[in-house]
């Protein structure tokens, strides 16, 4: 179903012939009432009439809608869709009209728009549940999720969706709540994603599906992730009149259970790198001493001595501590 635009009247108008009317219906039921103290029978019809249209006069003013900016209200009519108010202004309906909003008591984890609290005193409040439609721009933090990566190891991912009703006639008839419905693709679009890429780069992983291996990860990629899974949750709500705006990962780690030997094979990893950095340097430092040494004469070493010099220089460079000189006062050989 589709949404249509309701062709409504302005409800000046009858605002003020219904406050007219009413005056007027209150006036008969004075002039009959007089009529009847003075022993006029005819004074009983103008105060019967009087009394049938202050009962019955309240119901056009059923119809009477106001609509602020940013808000919609899906009408029917002995359940037909009549159509769908949203520019903002003071509207006259059809007074049969009912609003319909199946999300209307469903409040997520975003904007406050679906009640409103009035309080009576410091111990009691009344809420008032709206049938109104927000077409603002909301957020949805939906809780944190543990799912598996593509290695099969479990990491908690939360995300952020920022959303809003485009089609209020799919939004309201289509599904049976639409916030709930946005959030359960929320959670399904999430963990489909998740696991197509790794926590970290991994070698021969295809994170893209055009079958080449490539770098893309959880950590490194966020930001294609987000879009993805914006993509993905945009075609599973299209059928619920939804506009997903943006998507943001708001929170991204290893599961509990794992984090600290993950953590441990981080820290081994780095220790490595650095070890591997710190040798390579010392290689290149000792072979351009050994070289300098050679191109100005200033000892001639043999196999030997060379081999004890790379050692005591290959100690200094890649130890972690501070190495005590000691000074030879005597012969090389």
């Amino acid at each position: 179903m589709k949404e249509k635009k309701l062709n409504a009247k302005s409800g000046y108008p009858v605002l003020i012939f219904g406050i007219i009317a009413y005056i007027a219906a209150i006036g008969l039921v004075v002039y009959g009432a007089t009529l009847l103290e003075a022993e006029n029978n005819l004074g009983a019809i103008p105060l019967v009439i009087g009394i049938l249209y202050l009962i019955a006069g309240i119901f056009p003013f059923a119809g009477l809608k106001i609509i602020k900016p940013q808000e919609a209200l899906v009408l029917t009519v002995f359940g037909n869709y009549s159509g769908t108010l949203k520019e903002p202004g003071f509207y006259f309906v059809n007074p049969f009209s009912v609003a319909v909003n199946p999300a209307a008591n469903t409040k997520l984890e975003q904007s406050g728009d679906v009640k409103t609290k009035i309080k009576v005193n410091d111990s009691t409040s009344i809420e008032l549940t709206g049938k109104k439609i927000s077409l603002k721009a909301m957020t949805l933090n939906n809780a944190k999720q543990k799912v598996n990566d593509h290695l099969g190891t479990p990491v908690e991912i939360g995300i952020a969706v920022i959303w809003r009703v485009v089609d209020t006639a799919k939004a309201v008839f289509n599904v049976d709540n639409y916030k709930e419905y946005l959030s359960l693709q929320t959670d399904a679009a999430l963990r489909d994603i998740v696991r197509i890429y790794p926590y970290d780069s991994a070698p021969d992983i295809d994170t893209t599906g055009d079958g080449i291996p490539d770098e893309g990860s959880l950590r490194g990629s966020s930001r294609i992730v987000a879009e993805r899974i914006k993509d993905e949750i945009q075609r599973k709500v299209d059928e619920a009149g939804i506009e997903i705006v943006e998507a943001r990962i708001t929170n991204l780690a290893y599961a509990p259970e794992i984090a600290s030997a993950m953590l441990q094979r981080q820290q081994a990893s780095a220790i490595v790198d650095a070890r591997k950095l710190i040798v390579e340097g010392a290689v290149g430092m000792v072979q351009m001493a050994l070289e300098r040494l050679k191109e100005d004469n200033i000892v001639d070493l043999d196999d030997e001595r060379k081999a004890a010099m790379v050692s005591n220089l290959m100690v200094v460079l890649c130890g972690n501590k501070e190495v005590q000189p000691i000074v030879n006062s005597g012969t090389l050989y």
